[in-house]
């Protein structure tokens, strides 16, 4: 996951969180509610997925730069994305936007160990480091692919989830057509600023509804043009 806004490397003078305090922090919040996301959360080491030198915030809730102009997000945005996808056991889930590869192993744990995982990253440098990442991890059930996330996947096809972690103006039509009947996709619509939108396949037809303002670096590899500009209708949550 990809959102704009970080802490650029200096060391803080205040009292760092751990990842006992952050997860009760989010607990506390609302933020976490899911038994299956928590146990995730307190599983994978965070601090595997941050550069060396900000392994000290790897357990502030916010994001932080991981080079190349990306970051990882702030852990209260994975705790939403991934509550909103309610992902059971042994489902099919894309990734669109690997990052440093926090979000995959987060994924990893909540499909099993006998399902694998898909992410794509579109950078070569990031996608080479999450690999890394994953496996001074020890998770095994998540396969990497170096590609443009937002042709999605064509040859897993189809998901029941799809995550996308960068903000897009609009949503683009191959990772629907590559969701199951039923399916879900979670992404950030709109250009510097975005909505959360979470659309579910229903008989062939999109229903969407948002879940508030959020703020990603632009998706990579998505060209837009105004002339296809679509109307989504969308479902204010309340």
């Amino acid at each position: 996951m990809v959102a704009v806004l970080y802490i650029k490397g200096a060391k803080s003078n205040n009292i760092l969180m751990d990842k006992k305090t952050l997860i009760a922090y989010l607990k506390r919040s609302g933020y976490l509610k899911s038994p299956e996301i928590i146990a995730a959360l307190e599983k994978i080491p965070r601090e595997n997925f941050v550069p060396e030198e900000l392994k000290d915030l790897a357990y502030e809730d916010t994001p932080l730069e991981i080079g190349h102009f990306q970051t990882i997000s702030a852990p209260h945005m994975y705790a939403i994305m991934l509550e909103l996808a309610e992902i059971k056991k042994g489902e099919k889930v894309l990734e669109i936007g690997t990052g440093s590869g926090y979000g995959a192993a987060l994924i990893s744990e909540l499909v099993g160990k006998k399902t694998r995982a898909f992410s794509v990253e579109i950078i070569p440098e990031l996608a080479a480091n999450a690999e890394r990442n994953l496996i001074r991890s020890k998770i095994k059930n998540v396969e990497v692919i170096l590609d443009n996330g937002s042709l999605g996947l064509a040859a897993e096809a189809p998901f029941d989830k799809i995550i996308v972690t960068a903000g897009a103006p609009e949503i683009p039509r191959e990772l629907i057509r590559q969701l199951k009947e039923g399916g879900k996709i979670i992404i950030p619509v709109g250009a510097a600023f975005q909505e959360l939108f979470v659309g579910i396949k229903t008989r062939g037809k999109m229903e969407y509804t948002t879940h508030g303002d959020v703020i990603f670096v632009p998706l990579v590899g998505f060209s837009f043009s105004l002339k296809k500009k679509r109307q989504i209708r969308v479902e204010k949550k309340k």
